[in-house]
């Protein structure tokens, strides 16, 4: 690695670090800098803008999110079979990064001011052709019929909200963090099975 190259990576891991931390206007570039260990004019240089550099970071972060996804959906398994490991792969990334469900939802509420160009994130999905699998599987009658906006919610509402709802539920029940680890785990098991037995339909047979 060049010694540009590994300059625009710390700057870029920095600027990660306090985006996901303080989200695009609670921080400033010269926070972005002091995290990097560099001035804001070299900051400044590598990527012009705070803006630049959010836009910049926050797609790859949308992408790291996504990426289990397409790899999950890509592969030659049953519908049933993906949706089983797409749970557990979305419970083992949210388990190392919990903080980038919150991240997303708080600048995607900015509105016009978060920028990115999500087409190419959703066409890297599309073209795994799970949509057109889970379409296919409503009408042969495999799995219940739902708009697909609606499978999407029920998924993300039961894998996300646990991580999400981490503070809450911690305060609540008094709970420590290998503790609430350990509910973790139990709950990606009851809510594999909870929307595999509501989804696939010879499961309520």
């Amino acid at each position: 690695m060049s010694k540009e190259q590994s300059t625009e990576e710390k700057i870029r891991e920095a600027a990660k670090s306090v985006f996901i931390a303080k989200g695009f206007d609670g921080c400033t570039s010269r926070e972005i800098a002091k995290e990097a260990g560099m001035n804001v004019a070299l900051v400044n240089y590598y990527f012009c803008s705070k803006k630049q550099l959010f836009k910049l970071v926050f797609e790859a972060v949308m992408e790291d999110f996504m990426l289990s996804t397409v790899e999950v959906f890509k592969k030659d398994l049953s519908l049933e079979s993906k949706m089983r490991i797409f749970i557990e792969k979305e419970y083992e990334f949210l388990t190392l990064h919990p903080d980038i469900p919150r991240f997303i939802l708080s600048e995607l509420s900015r509105g016009d001011k978060c920028e990115f160009d999500h087409a190419k994130i959703l066409e890297k999905v599309g073209n795994t052709g799970v949509f057109e699998e889970l379409i296919e599987a409503q009408e042969k009658g495999v799995i219940r019929k739902m708009d697909l906006t609606n499978i999407m919610l029920l998924i993300t509402a039961n894998c996300h909200y646990p991580f999400m709802a981490k503070p809450l539920m911690k305060y609540i029940n008094k709970l420590e963090e290998e503790q609430y680890t350990e509910r973790l785990m139990l709950q990606k098991q009851y809510v594999t099975e909870m929307l595999i037995g509501y989804l696939f339909i010879q499961k309520n047979k």
